[in-house]
């Protein structure tokens, strides 16, 4: 009998919680993951301004923190009633929600590394009444890893295919990728910033969420200027494995390179060229004869980026991941869901060649219902 998992994500972009519910052939048999039910819904701006300041310092931090940690569970506990409701399932025909939190610090590597995603865990379960894994990247971390990214081994198995070179492209607040070569090898890294600069320079310019298709960015020019300075930032030359965050890619980073004499919309479009640009230079020299690019999260949704990234890399085609059967805003939820199950399963979830971590690991923490 098959089983049943969600996977809750809110990824860097902060846009809100994606649920996803879906099923998993059992271990002795063969097939694929099914979606059974799919459920969204923006963070309420109080929330999401709170998670944005926890991303740099702040007075009463650790406080601040938990009460914000506390209202994830809450959103998510929603998210999960929804998509039970949606599906017709109740919380004792889940297995497990495989649940992401959301990352407010992302600092692998520093006198022992940590990463931090916001959750209160033990709520979660507690609301829903199913077992939640969550806390999936520290592991790798004190493993050696990055943490992140922790997708690639879901992309191989959800979309790799014998004899074809094939990139996925996740562009949330940050973008990552995953190589699927034809010889069966995974790698993948954090490319730099995807939708977080953009997001935040129109959020403070026009007071919008997001640039709807790329359509502000379309009427400015870019800054070579900007854009030089810009691509001069040492995380870029870094080889893999590695990953970045918020905490690194924000207005306080880019403040000083600008100067008042610059529209608005071009340093929204230098923006835009400068999350097309980190993408292509990350996939050079990859992909023989009909490989593919299949891009995913919200940056697949901004038309002007997308057409930059086919401009940028002809070598490629470059599509969402619709055309393979898993809608765009789906991927990264249905990747938690995965790495739910794999821990259940009691089976590793990173690749070490991706996070550099010392070997596979068991990811996450159990809360159990």
């Amino acid at each position: 009998m098959s089983e049943f998992y969600i996977g809750l994500m809110s990824g860097t972009s902060l846009d809100g919680i994606d649920a996803l519910l879906v099923s998993f052939p059992p271990t002795d048999e063969t097939g694929t993951m099914q979606v059974l039910a799919h459920s969204f819904k923006p963070f309420d701006r109080e929330l999401k301004s709170a998670l944005l300041a926890l991303n740099g310092p702040l007075d009463q931090e650790l406080h601040r923190a938990a009460l914000a940690g506390n209202r994830v569970a809450s959103s998510y506990a929603e998210r999960v009633r929804e998509l039970l409701q949606i599906a017709g399932k109740s919380a004792q025909d889940i297995k497990a929600i495989g649940a992401h939190g959301q990352t407010i610090r992302h600092c692998p590597g520093q006198q022992g590394g940590y990463t931090i995603q916001l959750l209160n865990g033990a709520m979660l379960a507690e609301l829903s009444g199913i077992s939640v894994i969550c806390d999936l990247r520290s592991r790798d971390v004190a493993a050696g890893g990055q943490g992140a990214p922790l997708v690639p081994a879901f992309h191989r198995e959800q979309f790799g295919q014998d004899g074809r070179d094939l990139a996925v492209l996740n562009i949330g607040g940050i973008s990552n990728i995953s190589l699927l070569g034809q010889d069966g090898k995974t790698m993948g890294f954090d490319c730099g910033p995807g939708n977080c600069l953009m997001d935040d320079w129109i959020l403070a310019r026009q007071g919008l969420a997001y640039d709807a298709a790329g359509a502000w960015a379309a009427t400015g020019e870019v800054l070579l200027e900007l854009l030089n300075a810009l691509l001069a930032e040492p995380f870029f030359a870094q080889p893999p494995p590695r990953s970045t965050g918020r905490d690194q890619f924000n207005l306080a980073w880019l403040a000083p390179q600008l100067h008042a004499s610059f529209r608005p919309q071009d340093v929204q479009a230098t923006l835009l060229e400068l999350s097309a640009r980190s993408i292509a230079d990350s996939l050079q020299g990859f992909g023989q004869g009909n490989a593919e690019l299949l891009v995913c999260g919200g940056g697949a949704l901004n038309l002007r980026l997308m057409q930059r990234l086919q401009d940028l890399l002809p070598n490629l085609t470059v599509l969402p991941t619709d055309s393979r059967g898993l809608p765009v805003m789906q991927v990264e939820a249905a990747a938690f869901a995965w790495l739910a199950m794999r821990f259940m399963r009691r089976l590793p979830g990173n690749l070490p060649a991706v996070t550099g971590a010392k070997g596979p690991r068991i990811l996450g923490a159990l809360y159990p219902a």
